[in-house]
Parts: structure tokens; C-alpha cells; sequence
């Protein structure tokens, strides 16, 4: 049929697919798409293969185990976070996209503006299209990819419902501070009907010995705001697609709504296999110091290169500027990375909704050592 009209015209393959193709069809390192080349901890894989033959096979209950909410909850507490009602507030997701996706559905109305703080994660504004709303971009500061409050605060019209932001942030590595979540807190008390999106996927990743600064620190920002995890991420078991989100429970009744018909529930045994995986709470406070090394490590081989270190304070993401190396557009120097020199990265301007170009590329250091050593490589010999 050709009388289809789209409601995404302007979305084609993700550049994540796009681009670990390439490293497929011409054998290079992949270093673009974002998933370890490491093995899960084999307890929780026992653990979900034990749930199994103990026949936990059968739909969940539709906002997740109550047993995995209680650990959840009790991983909140035990980070510095809000007490949570692990029957209203907390709901377990089919990843971190399906979070996002379910909670503007049921939030974002037509002609609704949400500002998405860019560079962004390439799920947001297409959430916000098929919800009928309108994207407000507005770029973080080229220079260390903090918010720019002013600007948001400028955005902001009697139209704007929601702000999403994310951090650690993907694909920069920047982190929130005590005084953005000061002007934070400013700028939601001021506008009443705003809430915010908190992409938190990286919550477990942080270097330097800083501190995530998550909403559900905070009791008046966890009551504005959406908190969106992912197992995957902590765990590196992306391919599990399993995670949670945190909401009051007026915005959570909403969400569940269209959650309940998204996706419904979550593979169950892995659901008891977290749940248990949980109790110990050095498996998740453990991660940090781990990708630490990696990125330390990657950044040590690279340092004599003619690449600028752009500086990650979280997630598994290194920014590399390549402004002194070539003038060619971002997009067409990954390609050519890949295709001449068989190593694999994201260009940055893929995270702009115009594209913009600062001749930076996206490097994914949740890999070995080996195969850090031998991308570094590659690159002290551009």
C-alpha cells in the first residue's frame, strides 16, 4: 500500500543501527552502539534460570513483583532517595525506552510543548510526536554540556508541560550539580503545571568520587517528576530490556494506563532474579569503580593522540574531538573511521534534532581492555 501517511516522516534507522551495521559489514571494532562485551554475572544468570525451572513462567502482575518493587524501593532508600509506596509509585518497565514512551503518552497531550535538553537520546522526540506534542530543543552548553537555565527558563510558554533531561548524560558523560538542582527546583515552583523526565540509565555509572544527583533525592522535585532506570545499564545486560520508572502516584496511575497496554508486564523470572540480585547492594554500588578503570584505561592509550579527551563523569561514553585531526563533517569521518580504519563510533551531531556539527564522535568504553587497547591504537595512529 502507498496511501500509508506516517507519523514519524523524518525517522529512519537509528544511527546506533546504522552505524553497528557498518562495523559488521566491514569488520570493525564497535565502539559506537552502546553494550558491553563482557559476560553478566553468572549468579543472575543463575538466578533467572533457577526462576525458571521453578516455574516462574507465567505473566507478572502488571506493575511488576512486589517483590522487585520492595527491592527497588529499598535500592532508592539506600542511595540517598525518598520513600517510595512500592504499590502506587513504582512500576517495573520493558526497558528504559518503554518507560519514556509510556510516560509522555500518558502526559503529553496534543499541543503540548516539552523541552528536550539537547544533545539528546534519539527516543524522546519521537515519543513526544506520536503523543502529539512539540518538541522545544535547546542545547546544552557546547563547552561541557551542562544545562543552560536560562535558555530553559526562556523556552518555557504557558504551552510547555514537560522538561526532560538525563544524567549522567548520553552521549557527554556530564553530570547534574547542587546548583542545577537548585534552579531546577526554582523553575518547577514557578511553573506549576511543569513536571519533569529524569533519564537516569547511568544512575550507577559515576566517576571521580562525585554523586548522582537524582530527583528522588529531593522530596519536592520526586513529587514533579518522572525517574526512569535500567537494570540493563547497571547490569550490563542490555539485551534483557528490563528497567523501572518512579512517579508520584497520580502521574503513575496515568502512566500505568498505557503501560498496562504497551507492554502489559516484564519477563518474570528475571524479575525474581532482580528482585534477589538486589538485596546485595554492592552489585549495584560496585559498578562505578569497574567502568572507572575502563575509562581511565581508554583515555591513558589515547592520550598521544591528536584526538581532545572531551571529560566523562559518568556512563560507559567518551567524547573525542576531532577538530584538529580533519575539517571533514562528523558523520562522513565515522564513516570513514570504519570503513579505512575499521573502528566504529556515534557522531554527535546524530543527537541533534538539526544536526549540529562540534567535529565530535561518541566512543563506548564498556568493552575489555583488549579491545580498548587496540581502538586506541587505531586512533594514536591518525
Amino acid at each position: 500500500m502507498n496511501d500509508i501517511q506516517s507519523k514519524l516522516p523524518k525517522v529512519g534507522t537509528t544511527i546506533f543501527t546504522v552505524m553497528s551495521k557498518m562495523a559488521s559489514d566491514f569488520d570493525a571494532i564497535n565502539l559506537s552502539q552502546g553494550f558491553p562485551d563482557f559476560p553478566v554475572s553468572e549468579k543472575l544468570i543463575d538466578l533467572v534460570y533457577q526462576n525458571m525451572q521453578i516455574g516462574h513462567n507465567q505473566y507478572a502482575p502488571m506493575p511488576g513483583l512486589p517483590k522487585l518493587r520492595e527491592a527497588i524501593a529499598k535500592k532508592v532508600s539506600n542511595t540517598g532517595g525518598v520513600d517510595l509506596n512500592i504499590e502506587t509509585e513504582i512500576t517495573v518497565t520493558a526497558g528504559a525506552t518503554e518507560a519514556i514512551f509510556s510516560s509522555v503518552l500518558a502526559t503529553v497531550h496534543s499541543g503540548d510543548e516539552v523541552i528536550v535538553l539537547e544533545p539528546a537520546y534519539d527516543c524522546y522526540i519521537p515519543a513526544i510526536e506520536l503523543a502529539g506534542g512539540k518538541p522545544i530543543p535547546v542545547s546544552l552548553n557546547p563547552e561541557n554540556f551542562t544545562p543552560d537555565w536560562e535558555k530553559v527558563k526562556n523556552s518555557i510558554t504557558d504551552k510547555t508541560r514537560m522538561l526532560i533531561i538525563n544524567f549522567p548524560h548520553n552521549p557527554s558523560g556530564a553530570i547534574l550539580r547542587d546548583d542545577d538542582i537548585a534552579t531546577l527546583k526554582e523553575i518547577l515552583e514557578g511553573n506549576p503545571k511543569l513536571i519533569v523526565l529524569s533519564d537516569e540509565v547511568y544512575e550507577h555509572i559515576i566517576f571521580d568520587k562525585e554523586t548522582h544527583l537524582s530527583v528522588l533525592k529531593d522530596e519536592f522535585l520526586a513529587s514533579r517528576s518522572i525517574a526512569v532506570s535500567s537494570f540493563g545499564k547497571t547490569f550490563h545486560a542490555t539485551g534483557w530490556k528490563i528497567g523501572y520508572m518512579v512517579a508520584p502516584e497520580a502521574i503513575m496511575k496515568e502512566i500505568r494506563k498505557v503501560h498496562q497496554y504497551n507492554c502489559f508486564s516484564v519477563h518474570t523470572p528475571s524479575q525474581y532474579a532482580m528482585a534477589e540480585y538486589l538485596q546485595d547492594e554492592k552489585n549495584y554500588l560496585g559498578v562505578s569503580g569497574m567502568y572507572e578503570k575502563k575509562r581511565n584505561f581508554f583515555q591513558q592509550a589515547i592520550k598521544d593522540s591528536k584526538f581532545k579527551v572531551i571529560p566523562s563523569y559518568g556512563t560507559y561514553f567518551q567524547l573525542l574531538d576531532f577538530s584538529e585531526v580533519t575539517d571533514m563533517p562528523d558523520l562522513e569521518f565515522a564513516q570513514y573511521l570504519i570503513k579505512e580504519k575499521g573502528l566504529a563510533s556515534i557522531p554527535v551531531s546524530a543527537f541533534y534534532s538539526e544536526n549540529q556539527d562540534h567535529h565530535l564522535l561518541r566512543f563506548c568504553f564498556a568493552k575489555g581492555e583488549e579491545t580498548l587497547q587496540k581502538a586506541a591504537d587505531i586512533l594514536c595512529k591518525i
